[in-house]
């Protein structure tokens, strides 16, 4: 089978402005990753005319398959399905199934006026995705070749819309089934992963295996494409096997977005709990973690200590070893995960004290933090040094990273290694 690139067209003077920074096209980048279909360009454009149909005919001679996001709305400045249509002498014709749902939206809210019903204009012939999320539909059409898809610009709207219609629509082109996994990694970076495989994955036809580094931490993405699926995960099997071997303790998951998602089993598993006390990272840990569905049968509560005299009004850590050893030190991480495991009767304190910037404290520079763990009868802390050019985001994300990787080794009966 050919290998199909495409391109993907962000529509919105909002995104060239940096109003709105453009996820949509990330997003979509990764789930196509997932099946195994080239991403060649993403174009942003404005909302222009004339540009829009020069990005149009640039993408027709280089792409097979030509996505776009965002301009399917009612305004004059909704141009994409004018222009697509346009690019490929296609007309637009009413929809009369979204043309109904469209009235019933507008008569039952105050917030939209006619020409919301435009939205109910496609390409003639196309595929109509109906917008469960808002009201734009988007649609695909084949013409002169190409394979031509459109969703609204929210990214509430064209993740969910570009999940349950495109995929499912790319994946038809081919008489082949693609199976994708991702390997989670933790502790090592996308350009060491790299080093280890590289030999092995320039020698790689079918399945094929990428790394991808995310904010602090990768993946590998390893992809087959076979005839069924059965086959497919027969290709890929082993070479997972390979690739958990050599990575070995770094690997906290398969196919998981997160640390704290892979977490969430083994504490249940195990039926124990942990509670969090947080300074620099400001309750940004307890946060992550209840953001996963059933979290609450894990975690029992955290408290944001920002102050010394937070620390030890709320905890009681003691205010003169406060003083004598400094805020950010191993001993007031210590202090903190045991104090709050004793505090809230958890089975495990987790506790964070550091310098996320922009300013150092005197003695340390930003991104030293300690990280914490304690369990009935040991105490485990680890000395972070992330960089003083980081920014806030990454010291906090990275040092919950740390917190969950630390409980991951501890229930997975892995050693909690200390960094220093």
């Amino acid at each position: 089978m050919k290998q199909l690139n495409t391109e993907i067209i962000s529509v919105g003077t909002e995104l060239l402005l940096g109003h709105i920074t453009n996820t949509d096209a990330r997003d979509i980048s990764e789930m196509l990753s997932e099946i195994g279909i080239n991403v060649k360009y993403h174009t942003v454009v404005g909302d222009n005319l004339e540009r829009l149909r020069e990005c149009v005919e640039i993408a027709k001679e280089r792409a097979d398959i030509l996505i776009t996001t965002g301009g399917l709305g009612p305004t004059c400045d909704d141009l994409t399905k004018q222009v697509l249509a346009e690019a490929f002498g296609l007309k637009l014709v009413q929809n009369e199934d979204e043309l109904r749902g469209l009235y019933d939206y507008i008569h039952n809210s105050s917030h939209y006026t006619q020409n919301n019903l435009s939205q109910a204009l496609l390409p003639e012939g196309s595929t109509v995705f109906h917008n469960k999320w808002g009201t734009a539909p988007g649609c695909a059409f084949r013409a002169e070749g190409k394979t031509v898809l459109m969703f609204p610009g929210p990214p509430v709207e064209c993740v969910p819309m570009f999940r349950e219609y495109g995929i499912p629509c790319l994946r038809a082109l081919s008489d082949e089934v693609i199976v994708s996994h991702s390997v989670r990694i933790f502790g090592i970076g996308e350009s060491a992963v790299d080093d280890l495989f590289a030999d092995e994955m320039n020698a790689m036809v079918n399945p094929t295996m990428a790394p991808y580094a995310k904010e602090c931490d990768c993946l590998l993405q390893i992809t087959a494409k076979a005839k069924s699926e059965a086959e497919a995960e027969s290709m890929i099997r082993p070479v997972m096997e390979h690739v958990r071997e050599r990575l070995g303790e770094r690997v906290y998951g398969t196919d998981v977005e997160c640390l704290e998602e892979a977490l969430l089993p083994l504490l249940l598993e195990k039926h124990l709990t942990f509670a969090t006390a947080e300074s620099c990272t400001g309750g940004e840990i307890a946060k992550r973690f209840t953001d996963i569905p059933g979290a609450s049968a894990a975690f029992v509560g955290g408290a944001v200590v920002y102050t010394n005299e937070a620390k030890a009004r709320i905890l009681g850590l003691d205010p003169e070893m406060i003083e004598e050893k400094g805020a950010v030190s191993i001993e007031v991480a210590k202090a903190l995960a045991e104090n709050v495991r004793r505090v809230t009767g958890a089975d495990i304190g987790i506790g964070v004290t550091g310098l996320a910037g922009p300013d150092g404290d005197g003695v340390h520079e930003v991104g030293t933090v300690f990280v914490s763990m304690a369990v009935e009868g040991k105490t485990w802390v680890r000395a972070l040094h992330l960089g003083a050019k980081r920014t806030r985001s990454f010291i906090r994300r990275m040092s919950g990273n740390h917190a969950f990787d630390m409980m991951r080794r501890w229930l997975s009966g892995l050693e909690v290694e200390i960094v220093f």
